[in-house]
């Protein structure tokens, strides 16, 4: 590991000042992926900045919604009251990712940080785009068995590791940042970015940029939600391919819908044609299976990872089934 310089603040000002002093600066809370990182060769940080201690680690209802401080851990989310009660999908989702250990330390804003788990990215002895621009994507012609099938470029096939982040997609969380300009809000849509030309940039976070908190607009869709996770092993496996789904049923037919998908593209994946199918519907298996195709249209695969295409059109229409309390399927 190289040598850094460490530095703990116990507020945002001095976080986003210390931010602002160079490249190569790093804010560290729980550390779970970023130490990875750095022991990998991936990471050089010459300036790690301790967050902390920053007010950030309070879930508290906030606009009708509830508003989650960046440095509350993905174990006490899952586990807080309030995200139980009314936000069930996001309590699913995160206990479907890592392990409890990794839970207990991995923090809110570092999971939307969180970076590929593409196995060419983590190997420094072999050309990766998004780890060193212009080098070129070994996973494109390699093994890509884990990679996308939607959304890529010539440059990057690599997929968003996030259980958390697909949930907060069909949810609509908004992400409160603070930086040099000031505060600002982006949605959680916009927050992570298609690989493009420049895949070695995740998100649309400005530089000296923090998190300081995910906002949950008031619905929660609590009585009608799926996670569906597909993955090579029961736990502590990343998606190959995941579904969020989330329904509002009146009268027997489907009066809002929404659908993110995860493990299948470069950011958590919501297609508003697909939504839009479902509603005034009946929810039945014909309507899901409509739904998963406009879900996936574009969806094209490299070899290894074709079978995606499939899988994820059947995590689909099971997760509807489920959020409709129609039950399991294949």
């Amino acid at each position: 590991m190289n040598p850094f310089l460490f530095v703990r603040v116990d507020d945002v000002a001095s976080a986003v000042g210390e931010a602002t002093r160079g490249d190569g600066t790093r804010f560290i809370g729980g550390g779970t992926n970023l130490l990875d990182l750095m022991k990998a060769g991936v990471e050089r940080p010459v300036r790690l900045v301790d967050v902390n201690g920053l007010p950030l680690h309070e879930v508290a209802e906030h606009d009708g919604g509830l508003r989650i401080g960046a440095l509350v851990t993905n174990a006490d989310v899952a586990a807080h009251p309030l995200v139980e009660l009314r936000y069930p999908l996001l309590a699913e989702a995160i206990l479907a990712g890592a392990s409890p250990q990794l839970r207990n330390m991995a923090t809110t804003g570092g999971n939307l940080l969180q970076r590929t788990r593409c196995y060419y990215f983590y190997d420094v002895a072999t050309p990766c785009n998004k780890r060193d621009p212009g080098a070129g994507c070994s996973a494109i012609d390699g093994f890509n068995r884990n990679h996308a099938i939607l959304g890529t470029s010539e440059h990057c096939i690599a997929t968003h590791p996030s259980d958390m982040c697909v949930a907060l997609a069909a949810l609509e969380a908004v992400v409160q940042v603070e930086g040099p300009s000031g505060a600002r809000s982006i949605p959680l849509a916009e927050f992570h970015r298609l690989p493009g030309d420049s895949p070695q940039i995740d998100s649309n976070l400005g530089p000296g940029e923090l998190i300081t908190a995910v906002e949950l607009p008031a619905k929660g869709f609590p009585d009608h939600h799926a996670y569906v996770k597909a993955r090579d092993r029961h736990s502590y496996a990343f998606a190959l391919a995941s579904a969020a789904a989330a329904l509002e049923i009146d009268g027997g037919r489907i009066a809002e819908a929404r659908l993110a998908l995860g493990g299948v593209a470069h950011k958590p994946w919501r297609v508003a044609e697909a939504e839009a199918l479902l509603r005034g519907q009946q929810p039945d298996d014909d309507a899901f299976r409509r739904a998963a195709e406009a879900a996936l249209t574009g969806a094209a695969g490299f070899g290894h990872n074709t079978f995606k295409i499939e899988l994820a059109r059947r995590v689909i229409v099971r997760a509807l089934r489920r959020a409709a309390g129609i039950g399991r399927s294949s």
